[in-house]
């Protein structure tokens, strides 16, 4: 049996058979889902398919990317979500620096005239900066939750190492994390592992040119790590390009276990038994 540690259920790509995309991961040996929110609506309908689907569970939280986009009583709302017994984590939750604020004022043609004035170096920095205290914030208040509702939490890290890091720091022996979709060196990992948390691989492990994931995949303590999804993004071979289903997590857990030399009910047991114990699942 294998847990897919992270879908996005909830997006409409799944609107019109999500039934029969479960009942297709049950069919490869992928038998239960982490549905996981990226916001307060979000979170709302994960959890509405975790309790729709026996064999579906739910992460609440707030994505870093759509901290400004999100209601001042979010948090509350998310503290309320996480007391059904469904909900398995907090999250995701994390940094994301991957395009700021000023990339985007730099390349619209809505503000052409002003680019020249707002476009310095000085204003760059201001406003990048006040994108990156937002989510800060926002995953701080997202670290205390889990702590005071006892819970893990599922981070998103992208482009935001250091500072992710010296936002968890603190939590270290209170909240547990898992670094989602990890693409970052085994050393990298390591250093997370040191500090109490753990990564989860993607159908990237797959691609032809990911020999830098596959290396993090192959180094780490068998305990250490998940597999996961994203879907329906980052569809593995030989599914590039198209849809990315919980059916596929099989595909990736077969590929760690060839970088492993282990066999795929190794690798299965192995990150079965993490997820279980990280999510507290029955």
């Amino acid at each position: 049996m294998i847990i897919d540690t992270h879908a996005h259920l909830d997006y409409p790509d799944f609107e019109k058979d999500l039934p029969a995309v479960l009942e297709a991961a049950r069919a490869t040996g992928v038998d239960r889902v982490i549905t996981i929110g990226t916001g307060l609506e979000s979170s709302r309908r994960a959890l509405a398919l975790a309790e729709r689907f026996e064999n579906v569970f739910a992460v609440v939280g707030l994505h870093p990317t759509y901290v400004a986009e999100e209601s001042p009583g979010w948090l509350d709302g998310i503290r309320e979500l996480a007391s059904h017994p469904k909900v398995a984590a907090i999250g995701e939750t994390g940094l994301d620096y991957h395009r700021l604020p000023s990339e985007n004022l730099e390349s619209s043609p809505a503000i052409s005239a002003l680019q020249a004035e707002m476009a310095s170096d000085t204003t760059a920095s201001i406003i990048d900066g006040a994108y990156k205290a937002a989510q800060a914030e926002a995953f701080t208040a997202q670290l205390d939750l889990a702590a005071e509702l006892g819970l893990n939490v599922v981070i998103h890290q992208r482009d935001a190492w250091r500072d992710t890091l010296d936002l968890l720091r603190p939590y270290t022996g209170k909240v547990r994390g898992v670094f989602h979709c990890f693409g970052n060196t085994p050393t990298q990992a390591r250093e997370l592992l040191v500090l109490g948390h753990l990564v989860s691989f993607t159908g990237i492990v797959t691609f032809k040119n990911a020999n830098l994931v596959r290396e993090t995949a192959a180094a780490i303590p068998l305990d250490a790590f998940m597999v996961e999804t994203d879907c329906p993004y980052l569809a593995p071979e030989p599914h590039r390009g198209k849809r990315c289903e919980p059916a596929h997590t099989r595909l990736i857990a077969e590929r760690i276990a060839e970088s492993r030399g282990l066999a795929l009910e190794e690798i299965a047991a192995a990150t079965t038994s993490t997820a279980e114990k990280f999510f507290r699942l029955r």
